[in-house]
């Protein structure tokens, strides 16, 4: 079932499927919700929740270009457990989606029931990242999500990833509109460190992390993951930034490994 959330300023189109205890799926950018769609097909057990965020697929943008940032993110996931009557839910992100959840551990800490983190990390942007933000803002801006998507492709999957996952890629990067592009991208630039918010995760945690990945790599999980007390941490072989598409099968195993014990 696909539906339809308002989240102030937004519309979001979220799929749900199954029953049983809720997990929130939140995509990266360039992706959409379709990123996790081995996860949503085999996770039968639980409750599959998976938004497009804000000016992403099938959700509608904000009026006001300004209508981005990593909070509002999380207070659009908010709006969507409130919308489906849950109270907390497992909640996983992947890369920017993973920025989401630690400001959901941040304000809303009641609504997280367990956290797993997929290829993301704690920090925020140094200056000269920030700088490639608005560099690639301005790509985005000039040239549309193509452009976008064929500079970030290099260093999103690993050398033996299949070519149909670049495909698969470059037409969820083609579902973000302009000015989602540009927000997230303002919003990825603006993020705090969340390196004392992992310090105080109180609900199980895993962390997950491609073998190849060159933007979250495998040393930066681990010692994410030993920020927080009793976290589970696991590499996931042959995969860079997107072990969900690259490897699903072995993913969705360790997702539903670390769920099982949570139930």
């Amino acid at each position: 079932m696909t539906a339809m959330v308002a989240a102030g300023d937004a519309a979001l189109a979220v799929e749900v499927r199954g029953e049983g205890s809720p997990v929130l799926f939140v995509h990266g950018f360039p992706f959409d919700r379709t990123m996790w769609r081995h996860q949503l097909a085999a996770l039968a057990r639980w409750k599959r929740i998976a938004p497009d965020l804000r000016g992403v697929g099938a959700s509608t943008a904000p009026a006001a270009g300004d209508g981005y940032s990593i909070s509002r993110y999380a207070d659009d996931l908010v709006a969507v457990l409130d919308a489906l009557g849950i109270r907390a839910s497992a909640v996983c992100g992947l890369s920017m989606g993973g920025y989401v959840v630690f400001d959901l551990l941040r304000r809303y800490p009641d609504r997280v029931s367990a956290v797993l983190l997929v290829d993301t990390k704690p920090d925020a942007d140094s200056p000269e990242a920030k700088r490639a933000r608005d560099e690639l803002a301005t790509v985005a801006e000039r040239e549309g999500p193509d452009a976008v998507i064929e500079r970030l492709l290099p260093r999103l999957l690993a050398p033996q990833t299949q070519p149909e996952v670049a495909a698969q890629v470059r037409d969820m990067a083609r579902r973000w509109s302009a000015p989602g592009l540009v927000g997230a991208l303002r919003a990825l630039r603006d993020r705090p460190d969340s390196t004392e918010t992992l310090r105080g995760v109180k609900v199980p945690t895993l962390v997950l992390v491609g073998s190849e990945d060159q933007i979250a790599p495998p040393g930066v999980g681990r010692v994410m993951a030993a920020l927080v007390p009793g976290a589970q941490f696991h590499v996931v072989p042959a995969a860079g930034h997107l072990p969900p598409l690259e490897q699903p099968l072995a993913t969705t195993r360790l997702l539903a490994d670390f769920l099982a014990t949570i139930v």
